[in-house]
């Protein structure tokens, strides 16, 4: 029996430090927005990254986000803006989301 509670206690802790790095992070997406469309969307008159996640609420950035239009979504709004990489959506789309028109939170970008 201390060894099945041993065992499941590891694998807890094991899933616990793998799984942490796997979510979405709006700190990075707010760096990732500066660093890759901050530049290209002041040009489309999208000043920061605040005013590009205003642009929809936050039922309205996880419906584009489960139909995959994130990067048709920014490009609208950024027409000069290049794709992000799959890699980079979650965290942008994490950073749209959290301060969304609804959200009550405003971006330092």
């Amino acid at each position: 029996m201390k060894k099945l509670l041993g065992a499941i206690f590891i694998a807890i802790i094991a899933i616990s430090f793998t799984s942490t790095s796997a979510f979405a992070d709006s700190a990075m997406g707010q760096r990732l927005y500066i660093k890759k469309l901050k530049r290209v969307c002041a040009e489309s008159g999208v000043a920061n990254g605040g005013v590009l996640a205003r642009k929809h609420t936050q039922a309205q950035w996880q419906a584009i986000d489960k139909a995959g239009k994130l990067n048709a979504e920014i490009e609208k709004f950024c027409p000069k803006a290049k794709p992000l990489r799959k890699r980079y959506l979650q965290d942008v789309y994490d950073f749209l989301y959290n301060f969304a028109s609804d959200s009550g939170n405003v971006p330092s970008c």
